[in-house]
This record gives structure tokens, sequence and C-alpha cells, in this order.
């Protein structure tokens, strides 16, 4: 996983002290071994995600994560999306879609490299660290390794349209879910409606994406949403329903409201890969959206 321009990762902090055991297990990830691959896992979430906080190393892992999952031969790349997911976003959960990284990162705007190296020296490198005199910039500090994070994976975002092609459905399903969060990206909504419906947890997935995006359907997406809700699939129609409920200027399609009204009366279930709120609970949110 080296490259000419790799970080020097021993420079780099991430929860546990230096970030010099990082490359080692990026590389891990392509193991043959799933027991070498899922120890891996772990240390790097233990590193670089660790109960939501990210670190200076953590933004400089995105570039790596999204090399592996772009190569075909990388073993259980859903599983490479997925850690890639809570480098990138931490544990923000998806009830704040649409997501506004201006307001989310706005206190690390307040914050410089001075503060950074401060409470990097009280957490690394005093004997007798005085929490006390970083407790004013500490906060801040981590919310600026988050928007770093963020923003390194919103650089590689045109990587994430591909995945939604992929022919492992759950890369693309994970991938609709990772892309929720980056609206901006050049041809998300025709990539996030050209989802094939035969792979079912991804078209469904790609179906909630395309309900946090901004401003009403365009032809295609309207074409996408309203065939979704003809699937024999349920979380497919569901999900298709939801999207129309948020995005619809007008009144929804009477097909579209019986799927929300059974999926309500029947307490749909499931909770789809990349997603934190369950399918009942979109259509709960469907439903006070529409006032019913």
């Amino acid at each position: 996983m080296s490259s000419s321009s790799s970080p020097d990762w021993a420079c780099l902090h991430h929860a546990y002290g230096s970030a010099e055991d990082v490359p080692g297990q990026l590389a891990a990830l392509s193991s043959a071994d799933p027991v070498v691959r899922g120890a891996a896992v772990s240390a790097l979430s233990g590193n670089v995600y660790h109960q939501g906080t990210r670190w200076p190393a953590s933004a400089h892992v995105v570039a790596p994560l999204v090399l592996l999952a772009d190569t075909p031969t990388t073993p259980d790349r859903a599983t490479v999306v997925h850690l890639l997911h809570a480098v990138a976003l931490g544990d923000l959960r998806d009830d704040v879609l649409p997501f506004d990284p201006a307001r989310a990162f706005a206190d690390a705007e307040r914050v410089g490299p001075s503060d950074e190296a401060a409470v990097l020296s009280v957490l690394f490198e005093d004997d007798n660290p005085d929490l006390d005199s970083v407790a004013d910039v500490a906060d801040a500090v981590a919310v600026r390794w988050a928007a770093d994070a963020y923003r390194a994976a919103e650089r590689r975002a045109p990587s994430f349209l591909t995945w939604l092609r992929d022919p492992d459905p759950a890369v693309a399903t994970r991938a609709a879910a990772l892309l929720a969060w980056f609206p901006e990206v050049p041809g998300l909504a025709a990539a996030l409606a050209g989802v094939r419906f035969d792979t079912g947890p991804a078209r469904a997935s790609a179906n909630l994406a395309l309900a946090f995006l901004p401003g009403p359907p365009s032809s295609g997406e309207l074409v996408a949403l309203t065939a979704g809700l003809a699937s024999t699939d349920e979380a497919v129609r569901v999900t298709a329903t939801v999207a129309l409920a948020r995005r619809q200027t007008t009144a929804l399609p009477d097909e579209a409201l019986t799927v929300l009204v059974h999926a309500d009366d029947d307490e749909v279930a499931g909770v789809l890969p990349g997603w934190d709120r369950s399918l009942r609970g979109h259509v709960a949110l469907a439903l006070r959206r529409l006032g019913l």
C-alpha cells in the first residue's frame, strides 16, 4: 500500500500514538486469510475510528481504503467500504441527513496547527499531562480531524459512483448508503437511479440515497422510483415510496400511498447495510412528512 506520495506514518498520530503500524494493517486487508483480515479491520477501527473519534492519521487512511475497494482482487470489499464509511463519517447517524458539512464542521474553523499540536502534546508526549490546558480547544480539534477525514472522502467520492455498478451487491449497497452523505458528487442522482433492479438491497439503498438529495426528482429519478413501486422486493417498494414522499412536490400516486400505508400496517422490518434507521423508521419519517 505504499507509494511515493504516502505520508510519513510515524509522524502521524492515531488513538494510541504513532501511526507507523497503519500501513501493515492496511496491507493485511488484502490477505487471503480471513483471520488476518479481521484482525486488521479491528486494529484499524480502534486506531483511526476510535469510538467515533478521528485522528490526524484518519484522513490519510481514506485513499488506501478507496484503492483497496477499487481493486477487484481485494477480498471482502464490502467490509472495506464499511470501514471507509466509519473513517469518513464517524458515528454520524442517517437521521441527520441531508447532511450539511459546513454546519457540522463549523467549529473546525476556529483552531489551527498550533492548537492541534498542543492537544497531541498533552495526549501523547507530556509525562504529566494537563488536560485542562487544552480543554477549550480539544473538542474543536477533534472536529478538525473529523472534517479532514470527511473532506478526504469527498475528494474520492467519484470512485464511489463506480461501486454502484459493482457485481457484488453488498459493495453496491454500501456505496449507495455512503454516497447519501456526499450529495454534490457530479452525476450522483443519475448513477443512483441507474442501479439495477435485480440487486434488491442495492436498489433499495439507492432509493434511500435518492430520498435525501435536494429538490424534486428529475425525470430519470422519477422513472426509477416509480418503477420501484411495482417491484416484488418489499424493501425496493418501500424505499421507492419513501423517496417519492420526500422528493415529490406534487401528490403521491395512489400506488405509492398504498405501499406506504401497507408498510405501516405490516410494520415492515429490517435495516439495509450502511443505514442506521430501520425501514420501519424510514416509513414513519415519510408518513410524518406527508402529515399522515
